[in-house]
């Protein structure tokens, strides 16, 4: 047990850089909304300081992240799937799954902009499935541009060039199933009736 306590411990100050990089901010912008200063946020990422519950909770609350998240605490058995959301090139990824392997469910948020984004179309295995959720969602397939809007769907193989961007004012919200290796999703519109003869 004390073996896992400082494994965990040890494993905090790596995660909270990675945390910190993943949100692009610095350490001095970080000292500035948790109080905490940058000579101590340094020495917890390098490991050289060994974090108290104090410094956890005021990280934790800047990471918008919660405690057992930020120590990465072994899971406990609850069922729900604990969203831990990813900020990529501008764009928020949800992951909605957590089984490696097979399909992967995803919810994407693009921010508003004032200046249309440049599309800068990229390619890699898989299949994917969208449907637009809320605002309108611009979408580059190879030679294709199209926009996309609430209650929408479109799917395509991913070696296709593609991108996304928001096509208005607003944010665009969309649910995003790919799978890696060319899963395709099956949808049914009906359930099939059993008394009807084949």
């Amino acid at each position: 047990m004390e073996g896992d306590l400082e494994r965990t411990l040890e494993a905090v100050g790596p995660r909270l850089r990675a945390l910190r990089r993943q949100r692009g901010s610095t350490l001095d912008a970080l000292a500035e909304a948790t109080g905490i200063s940058v000579s101590t946020l340094s020495r917890l990422e390098s490991g050289a300081r060994r974090p108290t519950l104090e410094l956890l909770l005021r990280l934790a609350r800047a990471h918008g992240v919660s405690l057992d998240e930020l120590v990465d605490a072994p899971a406990t058995g609850d069922p729900r799937v604990h969203l831990r959301p990813v900020v990529r090139g501008g764009m928020t990824v949800v992951p909605l799954t957590r089984r490696a392997g097979g399909i992967q469910a995803y919810k994407l948020v693009i921010p508003a902009s004032e200046t249309p984004a440049r599309p800068d179309p990229q390619t890699h295995e898989g299949y994917e499935w969208l449907y637009v959720l809320n605002g309108r969602l611009r979408m580059v397939l190879g030679e294709q541009d199209v926009v996309l809007v609430p209650g929408e769907a479109a799917e395509f193989d991913t070696r296709v060039p593609h991108w996304f961007g928001a096509a208005g004012p607003e944010p665009v919200e969309f649910l995003s199933l790919f799978g890696a290796q060319g899963e395709r999703v099956h949808l049914r519109a009906r359930p099939r009736d059993r008394r009807s003869p084949r």
